[in-house]
Order: C-alpha cells, then sequence, then structure tokens
C-alpha cells in the first residue's frame, strides 16, 4: 500500500489512479437493446486496430492492444469467450463494445466507447444498455469494468450512472506509450508528455 504523500515516477513512464466497479445480476432481465450491436466474429486485426485507436487511444491513452502483435492479439479476438461488438453509422463501425467472459464465469466490460464522430447523440447511453443485454445473456453473476484518469472524465460517472458501484482503486504506472512510438507524442494532451524527466520536481 503506498504511504500518504508524493511518489515519484521514473523517467518516460506515466502513473493513472483506476478504479474498479461492478453491477451484480439484476433480478430482471436488462430489456433488448433498441440499438443495435453488431458482432464481429474474428475480425481483422487491423480492422480492430483503427477502431480501438479511433475511439481510444489518440484521446485517451487506450495503449494496450496496440503493444500486441498480431499473433497474440489475434489470439484473443478468435477466443469464443470474447465478444466484439459494434455500433456501425453509415456502414462504418463507430463504437466498440469489448466483452470478455475469460476469467471466472463473470463478465468484463473490457473497453467501451464511441468515436469523437458520433458522440453527443445520446448513442453512449443505449449502447450501454445493449452492453449489458449481451453480457448478462451469458448467465454469468456480474459484469466488471475498470476506468482510469487516462480515460475521459465523463467515463467514471457516466458508469456509477449506469448502475455500475465502484469497489477499490489502485494507482497504475507504465511506460508511456508515446515515447517508443506506440502513440504520437500528440496522443492524450490531458497526460504530459515529458519522456525525459528525473522524476517529480517538488
Amino acid at each position: 500500500m503506498l504511504k500518504s504523500g508524493f511518489h515519484p515516477i521514473a523517467s518516460g513512464h506515466v502513473a493513472a489512479v483506476v478504479t474498479h466497479l461492478h453491477m451484480p445480476r439484476p433480478t430482471l432481465a436488462p430489456p433488448p437493446p433498441d440499438v443495435p450491436l453488431r458482432q464481429m466474429r474474428a475480425p481483422d486485426v487491423d480492422w480492430y486496430r483503427d477502431l480501438f485507436t479511433r475511439v481510444g487511444a489518440l484521446d485517451w491513452l487506450w495503449f494496450s492492444r496496440l503493444k500486441l502483435d498480431d499473433s497474440a492479439l489475434r489470439e484473443i479476438l478468435t477466443d469464443e469467450r470474447v465478444e466484439i461488438r459494434v455500433l456501425e453509422r453509415d456502414g462504418q463501425a463507430e463504437g466498440l463494445v469489448e466483452l470478455d467472459f475469460r476469467t471466472g464465469g463473470t463478465c468484463e466490460l473490457a473497453f467501451f466507447g464511441l468515436t469523437e464522430a458520433v458522440q453527443g447523440r445520446g448513442l453512449g447511453r443505449a449502447m450501454m444498455r445493449a452492453a449489458l443485454h449481451h453480457g448478462f445473456a451469458r448467465d454469468v453473476p456480474e459484469i466488471t469494468v475498470h476506468t482510469c484518469t487516462f480515460d475521459s472524465p465523463i467515463a467514471l460517472p457516466f458508469y456509477m450512472r449506469s448502475g455500475f458501484v465502484a469497489t477499490r482503486q489502485e494507482i497504475e504506472v507504465v511506460p508511456d506509450p508515446r515515447a517508443d512510438g506506440t502513440l504520437p507524442q500528440t496522443a492524450a494532451p490531458h497526460v504530459p508528455y515529458m519522456p525525459e524527466r528525473g522524476g517529480i520536481a517538488g
């Protein structure tokens, strides 16, 4: 456990506060979605990376799936316990819902988000209803999700309004994905890019 106070972050790294949330299975099943989500079975890795990047990498520093090579990413995308569902507009995927059933008989809402092109239309609420419907369709006891301070500031209150309850928080320290070229240095401008710093000046 970290003690109270400031803790230096190594050069070339970034830190985030991660909030873990869960939603127990409701007594009544979530209603059928009013916005259809198309299930993508074994999608192409380049197609997935493009959507992942447009939804969360450039604005919010999503990078975990971009670090994986083709083989590792394909293994996830072809696993029957992972559901990739998308919201489409004008023939293009603009929303991503990824449901991961691989751990402990539960469901993790691994990734959830909309591209900037379709934000502000109320689609997030409709997409969440669809995500919960599909998640609980497999008769799991709960759905979990986590978000962090790399993410949009509206993400955490949105999850809580949707019925998720925060259960714990952690500090995550990771190599800055902008330092090795995984993401451009202009990505996520709300997270300072300081690859040469030697800890935190106070």
